[in-house]
C-alpha cells in the first residue's frame, strides 16, 4: 500500500479526492487536512514513529504556508519523498520553484481521479509527472521575481479589490498586505496594485 497525506483547504474537494483514492487497491489516504501546518505535524509524527514514507498531495494555495513552502518542509524532513502539488492556478513561476525544490508532480485540479492515482504511483516510485500544458507555460515564461505571498495578493488585486478585501481573501492583516503589494509594485516598476497585477499576469507570474 502507498500511504498518502493530503492538504487542501477546500474540504469538499479534499474529502471527495480522499474517498476516490481510497477505492484504489494500492493506495491508502492516512490523513487529509486543511493546512500545510497540519500536514507537517502529521508528517513529523510519522517520521518520529518510523512509519513508511508517504506521498504528500498538496494544494498550491492554502491559508498559512502555501503548497510549495509545505513541500519544501516535507522534503527537509524526508529527502526524496514523493510530493505532488495540485492547483486550480497554473502559475509557471510556482511550477519552476516547486520542481527546482524537489517536487516531482504538478497537476491541475481539472485532472481526473484516475490520473491523480497514476501520478501518485509515479512519484512514489521516484518518477516525475508535470501536466503538459503547465509545463509548456513554464517553459515560455521567465522566472518570477515575486515571492509566493506577493503573487497571492496580486492575484486578488486583479479584480480591483480594496486592500482590506485582498487582506481578507489572503488571510493576512491589511498592513502586511500593503507591504506585499508595495514590494510587488516596486519589483514590477508600476504605480499601483492593479497595474502590478496586470503586468504580473502578462508575465505569467500569477
Amino acid at each position: 500500500m502507498i500511504p498518502i497525506l493530503m492538504a487542501d483547504d477546500e474540504t469538499l474537494i479534499r474529502s471527495a479526492l480522499a474517498t476516490m483514492l481510497g477505492l484504489e487497491d494500492d493506495l491508502e489516504v492516512i490523513a487529509h487536512v486543511g493546512t500545510g501546518e497540519e500536514l507537517l505535524e502529521v508528517w513529523r509524527q510519522r517520521v518520529d514513529a518510523g512509519e513508511p514514507t508517504a506521498v504528500a498531495v498538496l494544494d498550491l494555495q492554502m491559508p498559512g504556508i502555501d503548497g510549495v513552502e509545505t513541500a519544501m518542509k516535507v522534503l527537509e524532513l524526508s529527502p526524496g519523498a514523493g510530493v505532488l502539488i495540485v492547483t486550480s492556478h497554473g502559475r509557471p513561476g510556482y511550477l519552476k520553484r516547486a520542481l527546482a525544490g524537489g517536487v516531482r508532480g504538478f497537476l491541475p485540479k481539472t485532472a481526473s481521479s484516475n490520473t491523480l492515482a497514476s501520478v501518485i504511483r509515479t512519484v512514489h516510485g521516484g518518477g516525475r509527472y508535470v501536466d503538459p500544458e503547465l509545463a509548456a507555460e513554464a517553459i515560455s515564461t521567465g522566472d518570477s521575481a515575486l515571492t509566493a505571498r506577493e503573487a497571492d495578493v496580486l492575484e486578488f488585486a486583479l479584480d480591483g479589490a480594496s486592500v482590506d478585501e485582498i487582506a481578507a481573501r489572503a488571510h493576512l492583516s491589511p498592513g502586511t498586505t500593503r507591504n506585499y503589494l508595495s514590494a510587488a509594485m516596486s519589483k514590477l516598476g508600476v504605480a499601483n496594485r492593479y497595474e502590478a497585477a496586470v503586468k504580473a499576469r502578462e508575465l505569467g507570474w500569477i
